[in-house]
């Protein structure tokens, strides 16, 4: 049995498309017809005329592409790949902040449930965080679940930011610190590491950022502090440069869940189907449009 071979037959069986993220295994990245990061995936599932979406990617990802897409088939490879993330957040504790807060505005990171998004007026990602932020009329904004992206947030606007939970954060990205990261080499580090490693990066970048950043680099050595994968798609990319994991064990456990005999198996017997409650999709689509628009 050759994998790659059938998935790529089954793909034309089936009028399907595999969407991967940034930290797939390098073989599921090879596989996928598209590969980027959370707003780079948003905005290809916009524009996706296949009948079925595969996703490989974390649960909160096939969401939002079935936001986009409530016509098409969309499928996760795995029940169990999900964002530990997106659990400190909560709708209920969305509508405590707003009665402690009235008029401040819900900014919410993509890696967050649709039914937190449906009670966001906008969503963003770690790429256009900032930018989302700075669109809107309210001068304090409750952002989550992502503490730290909060952070690096606050430090790029004149808004008041209200992380939202307190402590909210990515076990990946959180356990990278300039005590475990190497640092013999351009350091790249993702906003949703902790302030203090932010302070000492060459760049701070979303995956996709990433990407850019070293297009336009003379640089021929870097120190990815982000999930280890990264590095996959950097060299697939530059396989001129050397990229190196900042922490050998920033492994996201939610990713890996996804492989390619699940991606083959989700295929052929076009297993598990995401869906999302039609009140809950239809208000949170109008946040990730919302993001869209401004990015």
């Amino acid at each position: 049995m050759n994998l790659q071979k059938d998935i790529e037959r089954l793909k034309k069986e089936k009028n399907a498309v595999i969407l991967a993220h940034n930290y797939q295994r390098a073989e599921v990245q090879e596989i996928a017809d598209f590969v980027g990061d959370s707003l780079e995936l948003a905005r290809k599932a916009t524009k996706i005329s296949a009948q079925i979406i595969v996703f490989a990617g974390v649960d909160f990802m096939a969401e939002t592409a079935k936001i986009l897409n409530p016509e098409k088939k969309v499928l996760i490879p795995s029940k169990i790949a999900s964002c530990e993330m997106a659990r400190f957040l909560s709708p209920e504790m969305i509508d405590e902040y707003r009665r402690k807060y009235p008029g401040a505005k819900v900014v919410l990171y993509v890696n967050s449930t649709a039914a937190c998004k449906a009670k966001a007026d906008i969503t963003c990602t770690s790429a256009n965080a900032v930018r989302v932020v700075n669109s809107l009329d309210a001068d304090t904004i409750l952002f989550g679940p992502d503490a730290n992206l909060a952070s690096y947030v606050a430090r790029h606007t004149e808004k008041r930011i209200i992380p939202l939970p307190p402590n909210g954060h990515c076990y990946v990205h959180t356990n990278l610190n300039v005590e475990n990261v190497r640092r013999d080499g351009l350091l790249l580090v993702h906003p949703e590491c902790p302030p203090e490693l932010q302070d000492i990066a060459d760049a701070i970048a979303s995956t996709g950022g990433m990407v850019k950043f070293v297009a336009n680099s003379d640089a021929k050595r870097f120190i990815v502090a982000t999930e280890r994968d990264m590095v996959s798609r950097l060299r697939h990319d530059f396989p001129d440069r050397e990229f190196v994991p900042a922490w050998e064990n920033a492994i996201c456990l939610g990713m890996k869940q996804i492989t390619l005999e699940r991606i083959y198996r989700s295929l052929k017997d076009e297993v598990y189907e995401v869906t999302v409650p039609e009140d809950i999709a239809k208000k949170a689509r109008i946040a990730i449009e919302r993001m869209l628009e401004v990015s």
